[in-house]
């Protein structure tokens, strides 16, 4: 994308690598479904020579035409890509179970391979799916821990709202909010850490959604759920954005069963997008680096919404969602009339954002409707 810049990840290291009783098998067709490739959380290279350099020639492969691998023989691939930011594994705790030491270890290793072959590369840590234990971020974060010179550009973590299989989907509507809650204390906390040991590092909350059980996902899921799964998102971004979260990332773009479903935001029936798509596209288009947010009034109360205002390149906007599986009246103010309003909501469905005009000092949203106001001048 014209003026993005993107992020590389190959997160899979072949088992080969690992000590592992026996050899590791995968499917012999391709298109099987496959999450039980793994086997072990010892690298039988403990240099760890063998899985920097691999990752080098993976980045060659991209970046430099091609590579010569460990027997000499050059493989061509004709691309002369740049990759502006590389991204080191993915969940290491889930996926290998690696402690912050083995991680940073791999880390150190893995940048400074990369970085002879693709020098004007920046590089992300940890991508983290443990928010809630403070041991990783204590220990990756701080400079003593990593070999001299070796760049800590920025670091990620994950997070998805979830329910229990107790549940029903009705009952998810306040159960999600109140894990974003959990999550959103726990950013606050990552935050104080990362000022504290290494102010300069940047922060990606790089996947960002919500799931349904399995039982969920084996039958169709209703339309509303994407709403309240863009609403979610939503008030995810607005509170980030408070917390100072430099980059705040929706997952994923497109799944289907088998593949997480509950988090696409495409139809993989028709190919549409659903409201999860046209809510980031929403955020996207109205807000971004350099906006200033507004400072909100604080309250003790619970309200059935949260908005957020924001001064933009574009002018001042307000970006509102409500929080309910119900439709709400919230009052705004006089001087909003004749404002600009584009809503994603279940009137707009598998649409873009419905444009409209504000005509009064009441604004009637629909059940997780999510809503920008463009100011006039």
């Amino acid at each position: 994308v014209k003026g993005q810049q993107s992020v590389i990840n190959f997160p899979t290291i072949p088992q080969w690598m690992f000590k592992t009783p026996k050899r590791v098998p995968y499917p012999e067709d391709p298109n099987t479904v496959d999450f039980g490739y793994g086997g072990s959380n010892e690298l039988r290279d403990t240099t760890l020579k063998e899985v920097s350099e691999y990752f080098a020639r993976l980045v060659s492969w991209y970046t430099k035409g091609g590579f010569t691998d460990e027997l000499g023989k050059y493989h061509k691939s004709g691309h002369y890509f740049k990759i502006p930011y590389w991204e080191v594994l993915n969940e290491p705790e889930l996926e290998h179970f690696w402690n912050p030491q083995q991680y940073t270890k791999i880390y150190d290793a893995v940048v400074t391979a990369i970085q002879k072959v693709s020098p004007d590369t920046k590089f992300i840590g940890m991508a983290s799916c443990v928010y809630g234990d403070p041991k990783f971020y204590d220990y990756f974060l701080n400079p003593k821990n990593h070999k001299p010179g070796v760049p800590i550009e920025m670091i990620s973590y994950h997070f998805y709202a979830g329910g229990s299989n107790t549940q029903t989907i009705e009952d998810y509507q306040t159960t999600y909010y109140d894990k974003c809650d959990h999550f959103l204390t726990s950013a606050r906390f990552i935050e104080s850490i990362r000022k504290r040991l290494n102010p300069n590092v940047k922060v990606a909350t790089n996947e960002l959604g919500t799931f349904l059980t399995d039982e969920m996902r084996a039958k169709p899921i209703p339309a509303s759920y994407w709403n309240l799964s863009s609403a979610v998102f939503t008030y995810l971004y607005i509170n980030l954005n408070r917390i100072g979260v430099d980059v705040i990332s929706a997952s994923q773009l497109v799944g289907y069963p088998t593949q997480y479903p509950d988090v696409s935001m495409m139809n993989w029936e028709n190919g549409k997008p659903n409201a999860r798509y046209w809510t980031l596209k929403l955020l996207v288009d109205n807000f971004g680096p350099g906006d200033k947010l507004v400072d909100n009034a604080f309250t003790m109360t619970e309200l059935d919404y949260v908005a957020q205002g924001f001064i933009t390149k574009t002018g001042k906007k307000v970006l509102i969602m409500n929080k309910r599986g119900k439709p709400i009246s919230v009052k705004i103010p006089a001087n909003f009339k004749g404002a600009k309003l584009s809503t994603v909501d279940e009137a707009s469905g598998e649409g873009p954002a419905l444009v409209s005009v504000i005509n009064s000092d009441t604004l009637e949203m629909k059940p997780n409707a999510v809503s920008v106001i463009t100011i006039p001048n």
